[in-house]
């Protein structure tokens, strides 16, 4: 990434904002899976960016930068629990809207308002570690490998709890389908 190299060869600021612009929204939907308080969340993601300009000089030697920027922003929303005496890292009360950016029209909106709402609770009743991967795999976009780096986990049990998730949607809308 150009920003990346300008960043971390020239101590660009402008670089630094660059990329800022760029994963903002993206880490703060990343770490509101760890933690529930938007102005929380917000803070982790402005100590990432401090991590990555503090580290910028490291930096040409990253070779995934996606993997390494969302690591970063994993480890501080559990660095965040640890300072708050937790043991547990629960998942299952935050909301995913896989839908918040779909551009759709009024009419398509309420035809598929119920189907919609039907997928978003399949979603939410998803154990914590297929949630997460599900997110970063169908919505972030992320590829296998990047997606198991963030999670500290092999690719094979990234695909074990995607399989997992899929199966527990599909069982969910049958289950929904046939009352």
């Amino acid at each position: 990434m150009q920003w990346v190299c300008e960043m971390a060869l020239s101590d660009s600021q402008t670089a630094l904002k660059s990329l800022y612009m760029s994963y903002f929204g993206r880490l703060m939907r990343f770490v509101s899976l760890y933690v529930s308080s938007p102005t929380e969340s917000e803070e982790i993601v402005s100590d990432t960016f401090l991590a990555l300009w503090n580290s910028r000089q490291q930096l040409p030697g990253v070779a995934n930068f996606d993997s390494y920027i969302y690591t970063i922003a994993r480890h501080k929303a559990i660095s965040y629990y640890r300072k708050q005496n937790m043991e547990k890292i629960s998942l299952d009360e935050v909301s995913i809207d896989l839908f918040t950016s779909t551009e759709t029209t009024p009419e398509e909106d309420f035809i598929s308002q119920e189907g919609i709402k039907r997928l978003n609770m399949a979603i939410e009743s998803l154990p914590a570690k297929c949630k997460v991967a599900f997110k970063l795999i169908r919505e972030d976009k992320l590829k296998y490998k990047e997606a198991a780096d963030i999670l500290d986990i092999s690719v094979k049990t990234l695909e074990a709890h995607l399989a997992n998730a899929v199966r527990k949607l599909r069982e969910a809308l049958a289950e929904d389908t046939s009352i």
